[in-house]
C-alpha cells in the first residue's frame, strides 16, 4: 500500500493512539520518520522508540507517554502538506504557543526543532507543530 502522505499517517496514528489510551504504536519506518522520533523522546512528548526489521521491512514502535492519565502531547498538527509546501527563514520560524511547544523543521543540516533552527541560523521547511 502506498501512502501519499506517509509523516500524516504517521502523526495521526500518534493522535489516534493516544486518545484511545494505547502504551505502543508500530508504523512502518522511515529514516525520517525515526528523526521525528528521537525529536520527540528528546523533548520528552514520548517514552521511547525502537525500529525492527522483519523480512526486510523495517517498523518503527512508539512507547507513548502520559501525565497522571491524560497524553502528554495534547496537540500535532502537520502543517506542510505535499500538496502545500509551507518554507520558513531563521527569523520566521513560528513559536508554538508562546515557547511551550515546538515546530519540527526540516533544514539543510537534518531534521530539528525550531528551537535549534534559530540558533543555527537556518530555515527550511515545516513539518509539525507539537504542544
Amino acid at each position: 500500500m502506498s501512502l501519499s502522505d506517509p509523516i500524516g499517517d504517521m502523526l495521526a496514528r500518534l493522535k489516534n493512539s493516544q486518545m484511545r489510551s494505547h502504551k505502543k504504536i508500530e508504523l512502518p519506518s522511515s529514516k525520517f520518520k525515526t528523526k521525528i522520533a528521537e525529536i520527540l523522546k528528546s523533548e520528552g512528548y514520548i517514552i521511547d522508540y525502537k525500529v525492527t526489521s522483519v523480512e526486510n521491512k523495517s517498523n518503527l514502535h512508539i512507547s507513548l507517554k502520559y501525565n497522571s492519565g491524560n497524553p502528554v502531547i495534547s496537540s500535532i498538527e502537520r502543517v506542510s502538506k505535499p500538496g502545500r509546501r509551507i518554507f520558513s527563514s531563521a527569523d520566521s520560524l513560528p513559536k508554538v504557543n508562546n515557547g511551550l511547544g515546538i515546530a519540527i523543521v526540516s533544514t539543510s543540516k537534518g531534521v530539528m526543532t525550531d528551537i535549534d533552527a534559530r540558533k543555527q541560523k537556518v530555515g527550511g521547511e515545516i513539518i509539525c507543530k507539537v504542544f
